[in-house]
């Protein structure tokens, strides 16, 4: 597929490096020449400088050729125009969008402006709003790592750490099923020391300090965590450090949708305090530094639950987590934009590490996967993804057992959503055509399980 990446900043950078590993051919757009020189070195793709929006611009990158367009850069103005130039000018097929500000993302706005005769933009992605849900999701199942609903969500996807509680630490994993006969749960991936098993046999067992993705029925998911020794307690009351867009956000989804939840914010703008405490009603605002100790101690982070540290500055994000941790909050969750920083932070104490540039990958490939792919999830630190896809007549998983299916190396079945009743994948699972599949690849494979799910 020919793709033309407006704006190489961190999450165009991360797009374009991804479907550029996938043999995509890519060409990326920047202003700034430095920007624009580094993803060329660093992935193997085409850059060129200049205005996203110039048609000229759009037309050195080749855009009348491509069939998609992702539009990312730090400019909402910038974005929506150049999918309208795709549109007008190049006939662009699909047109994806970058929309930060809350002004153009009014569910009103968006049925009136954002349509084929107006701004023709296919799909719109909001960074913003995909960490805050994906912050919400870790408020409501403590314990994991990182959590994903699927099919519909009768399905759920959970990244948990195995820690010295884990009771089936040294444990061959095909002794699971004997183990809790009852449960709907399946072992998809393991991450240890930055690599990823897929135990095919199920001689493979756990280790202390592994992460361990697994999918489950819902119904079953408190069940599940307690399997891995997780028995943590819902989020009760909560720190949300920086007040820009991601903190405002999140702290609006927990008053509409989970009032339960004590919540205070802290800003170090004074102004910015003063407007989030106008358009918030039952959240706490503290204008203050959270570097601050005493910051911290007049927000009663040494009684509070979570931490979550969302501004726009990672080493702010990490430095006032493990404060909060020394303090005394008992989970910490903090956002993290650098991919480099990623695989130390797990050393250091930090709970849950939300990275926007992964978070808006998956939110991307959901909407470019090929066949009949419904949701995408990419894992931490880009190891695989999760896909939910349709089973098609005539592919290479129906009608057969799994354990005589031909699935690739690298790729695993996690669970079968057959209408509402979901099935854990074991060896004599027979997958029928229509059934809702729910498949791990590793990095790199992930084309290979589009094609054992689409049809011949």
């Amino acid at each position: 597929m020919r793709i033309v990446i407006c704006g190489a900043g961190i999450v165009g950078s991360a797009i374009a490096t991804h479907l550029a590993a996938e043999q995509n051919d890519v060409t990326v757009i920047d202003h700034d020449e430095e920007r624009a020189q580094r993803i060329a070195e660093h992935a193997d793709l085409s850059a060129i400088v200049g205005l996203a929006s110039h048609p000229d611009v759009l037309e050195r990158a080749g855009l009348e050729q491509a069939e998609l367009i992702i539009a990312v850069t730090e400019s909402d103005e910038v974005n929506m125009v150049a999918c309208q130039m795709a549109h007008s000018v190049f006939k662009t097929p699909t047109k994806i969008a970058r929309i930060r500000s809350n002004a153009y993302l009014r569910s009103d706005l968006q049925s009136k402006v954002f349509t084929e005769d107006n701004m023709p933009i296919d799909f719109i992605i909001s960074p913003e709003r995909e960490v805050a849900s994906a912050v919400g999701r870790q408020l409501r199942l403590p314990g994991a790592f990182d959590v994903k609903e699927l099919g519909g969500g009768k399905i759920q996807l959970v990244g948990v750490l195995c820690d010295n509680n884990c009771p089936i630490i040294d444990t061959p994993l095909r002794h699971l099923t004997d183990l809790f006969p009852d449960l709907s749960i399946t072992i998809v991936a393991i991450l240890r020391e930055n690599l990823v098993t897929i135990s095919r046999d199920g001689t493979d067992e756990l280790k202390t300090g592994d992460r361990v993705y697994f999918v489950c029925d819902t119904e079953h998911l408190e069940r599940a965590m307690a399997a891995f020794g997780h028995h943590e307690h819902r989020t009760s009351s909560v720190v949300i450090a920086g007040g820009g867009n991601i903190g405002q956000i999140l702290a609006q989804d927990i008053e509409s949708g989970q009032s339960d939840i004590k919540s205070k914010i802290i800003e170090l703008n004074k102004d910015q305090a003063r407007n989030i405490a106008a358009r918030l009603s039952n959240t706490s605002v503290i204008c203050g530094d959270v570097l601050d100790a005493d910051i911290l101690k007049e927000a009663s982070v040494s009684s509070s639950e979570t931490f979550v540290a969302v501004s726009n500055d990672d080493e702010v994000n990490i430095l006032s987590a493990l404060l909060a941790k020394r303090i005394g909050a008992k989970y910490a969750v903090v956002l993290v934009n650098m991919q480099g920083f990623l695989p130390l932070i797990s050393t250091l104490g930090v709970d849950v590490v939300i990275n926007p540039p992964q978070i808006t990958v998956s939110s991307v490939l959901e909407h470019i996967r090929r066949g009949r792919i419904i949701d995408v999830h990419s894992i931490v630190e880009g190891l695989g993804e999760v896909l939910e896809a349709e089973a098609v007549s005539g592919s290479d998983l129906v009608g057969l057992p799994l354990r005589k299916s031909r699935i690739p190396k690298g790729v695993t079945i996690g669970a079968v959503l057959r209408r509402d009743r979901v099935i854990p994948a074991r060896g004599d699972t027979i997958i029928e055509a229509g059934d809702h599949v729910i498949l791990f690849a590793k990095q790199g494979k992930s084309r290979q399980a589009e094609n054992i799910i689409s049809a011949k």
